[in-house]
């Protein structure tokens, strides 16, 4: 490592380069109890069921305001299991890293991460490292897979929306997507916007215990809101009815998307969620989620029905009704 400031093809072959990358780097931030250089590692089992996924990450650019690569690859996985009311406790992460990447750079993505998992709790305890040829790759891509412990008497899925649930999101919508458009500097819009990524296991965690009987919890990433909420009204057979003034948009971002034709719904958060809750319970959620540090901006935007069914409708600012548009064609910016 002391030889070089950026990566080669050497530290991919599986020789002392890439043990020195290993030890220089990924041991560095990540070495906990059950991080293993063996070939797997050997953890203690939850009680009861656990949950499990995977998710690949190629944002460009790889470092942007709020956050980086590293740090969005922890968030995006810590969010999925916490969707499903499940705390994180282990993660696996594979990297590709082009030829020539900086060595710096690296150092800074893997400490994000290291970062991110304390604030999550989660450990991580293996992991691959390969190299491929300059150009084939853009950088870096990284790869998580998770495996959480399913709380107690917890069951949330997109199917499960019934009429009458209000819809929360647990803050103001599509400051990641605005933050990867702005960073790739193609419009010349120059805006003060900030990644909203964030680990969000912990708000979950007090949400589910104040309200157990929450129906969804879904993240609103690739897509935003607005693919979400068309998900969910296709899995769950039902009708949404939002109201367009009660919909958190941060003014910097509003500006943006006037100016670009785009609709803040349809821009991708990283670290916000979209609830479903029984009416009856939502005053109680929102007083938890307004006491959590990334879910203080929580709020109600809308309804479930049982009329409209598969259709997202939504009341305008002058108090006209429309079908927001499905999400089709090229979302923009993309940011995977």
């Amino acid at each position: 490592m002391k030889n070089s400031d950026t990566i080669t093809m050497a530290h991919g072959a599986g020789g002392k380069q890439t043990s020195a990358l290993i030890s220089g780097i990924f041991k560095k931030y990540f070495e906990n109890p059950y991080f293993t250089a063996d070939d797997a590692s050997v953890l203690p089992a939850p009680n009861g069921k656990i949950a499990m996924t995977t998710d690949g990450f190629i944002v460009s650019p790889q470092f942007f305001p709020g956050g980086n690569i590293g740090k969005l690859s922890i968030c995006g996985t810590v969010n999925d299991l916490s969707c499903m009311g499940a705390r994180p406790l282990y993660m696996t992460c594979a990297f590709v890293i082009e030829e020539g990447f900086p060595v710096a750079d690296l150092d800074k993505i893997a400490s994000a991460m290291a970062k991110t998992a304390d604030e999550a709790g989660v450990h991580l305890v293996a992991g691959d490292t390969k190299v491929a040829g300059k150009g084939q790759c853009g950088g870096v891509f990284i790869t998580t897979t998770g495996v959480g412990e399913l709380l107690p008497d917890v069951h949330t899925s997109g199917a499960l929306a019934e009429p009458f649930d209000d819809i929360i999101v647990t803050g103001d919508i599509g400051r990641h997507g605005c933050t990867i458009l702005l960073a790739r500097d193609d419009y010349g819009i120059d805006a003060d916007v900030t990644s909203d990524c964030a680990p969000l296991w912990k708000p979950v965690e007090a949400a589910l215990k104040a309200v157990p009987g929450l129906h969804v919890i879904r993240d609103a990433t690739r897509g935003g809101v607005g693919t979400v909420l068309y998900e969910i009204a296709a899995e769950s057979n039902v009708g949404i009815h939002l109201s367009a003034e009660a919909i958190p948009v941060d003014p910097a971002v509003r500006g943006v998307t006037s100016m670009l034709g785009l609709e803040p719904l349809y821009l991708a958060c990283e670290g916000r969620l979209v609830m479903f809750c029984p009416h009856e319970h939502t005053s109680d959620l929102l007083g938890v989620l307004k006491g959590q540090v990334y879910t203080s901006g929580a709020a109600v935007i809308g309804h479930v029905t049982e009329e409209n069914k598969g259709l997202v409708i939504m009341t305008t600012e002058i108090g006209a009704q429309t079908i927001l548009p499905e999400p089709g064609n090229e979302l923009l910016p993309r940011i995977c």
